[in-house]
């Protein structure tokens, strides 16, 4: 699975309900870059979009059973990989390491314009 493929499945798992351009905004791309994604998961059966049935401009994507097990796969592959590069840090090093990381991309969300990717 692609990066940004395993990005927005999160996500979706993370916000249920979440519409098409709410993910557009959390991923910071344009409209046809998370087509193209949204494309490539409905192909391997990982997501289905909806119409909002409140709103009929709005599609709402949903992850399938499928793409549950395959995020779940991906998440397990990736907890492996962060174990084996963080290895050399105690449980405490990893929390620090962590936490610095995310205030530096906090800090560059806040300082760089909004990119269309």
């Amino acid at each position: 699975m692609r990066l940004k493929a395993y990005l927005a499945l999160g996500y979706v798992r993370e916000h249920p309900g979440t519409t098409q351009h709410e993910l557009e905004s959390a991923m910071l791309m344009d409209a046809n870059g998370v087509v193209i994604i949204l494309n490539e998961l409905e192909a391997l059966g990982y997501s289905i979009r909806r119409r909002d049935p409140n709103d009929r401009r709005r599609h709402i994507v949903e992850l399938t059973e499928s793409g549950k097990r395959a995020l779940e796969g991906a998440d397990k592959a990736r907890e492996s990989i962060e174990d084996d590069v963080l290895a050399t840090l105690t449980p405490d090093e990893r929390e620090t390491f962590r936490s610095l990381i995310q205030r530096v991309l906090d800090g560059l969300m806040q300082a760089v314009p909004e990119p269309r990717l």
